[in-house]
């Protein structure tokens, strides 16, 4: 594990559970480049709202991007950025102790909108390549309007936290004698087979960064 730690403010502090929280930015880095889709939470006039959308990581920074239209990108106000993983129901013997297994990461910060051209291009590989790797590469680039139309926001990973729980369940001490399974159901996210546009001509083949 690297020796840079996460550093606590009062919003990253865990009250509850605070054996499960993480101390070293690696375990940030591991919970977001595995991740696909995180939830940018915003206020919007007052409201708050929570979005799902594409995201990627280079260094400490988060690339976002959206129309340039959204509510939702809109800077010079805070955001809250959450990467959750959900790897197992924990089913124990009682209804209260009953829990999940999880690895989660939570990013406050102001966002900065990227208007230097070529970070922008940088921002959006990453975010690219964070969904599917080699894919940039494969693809024509942007058009002029294309870029025009579509705003990337860049996130400072400065102020996180991550929580975690992993193993069986936790009972009560006299639960354990009773006659009721106990234990954990793993969950798994895999890819399914490929599935080729219906109007993609004949003759051409899986890209190698796909085929496997």
């Amino acid at each position: 594990m690297t020796s840079t730690p996460l550093s606590p403010t009062p919003r990253t502090r865990l009250r509850r559970g605070r054996d499960r929280a993480a101390t070293d930015r690696t375990a940030l880095y591991e919970i977001l480049d595995e991740g696909l889709i995180c939830h940018l939470g915003v206020l919007i006039n007052g409201t708050p709202v929570v979005l799902p959308t594409g995201y990627g990581r280079s260094g400490d920074t988060l690339y976002l991007h959206g129309s340039t239209g959204s509510a939702s990108l809109a800077t010079g106000a805070e955001v809250c950025v959450t990467v959750t993983h959900l790897d197992g129901l924990v089913l124990a013997r009682s209804t209260f102790n009953h829990s999940m297994n999880y690895r989660s990461a939570i990013v406050y910060g102001t966002p900065r909108v990227v208007t230097d051209p070529d970070e922008k291009l940088a921002g959006l590989r990453t975010i690219t390549e964070n969904l599917a790797p080699g894919q940039w590469d494969a693809l024509r680039a942007p058009t002029r309007k294309e870029l025009a139309a579509t705003k990337v926001l860049a996130l400072s990973l400065e102020e996180a936290s991550v929580k975690t729980r992993q193993g069986p369940p936790s009972d009560d001490d006299a639960d354990y004698e009773l006659d009721i399974w106990a234990g954990v159901r793993p969950i798994r996210q895999t890819y399914g087979p490929l599935e080729p546009d219906p109007r993609l001509r004949p003759g051409i083949p899986v890209p190698a960064h796909l085929a496997g």
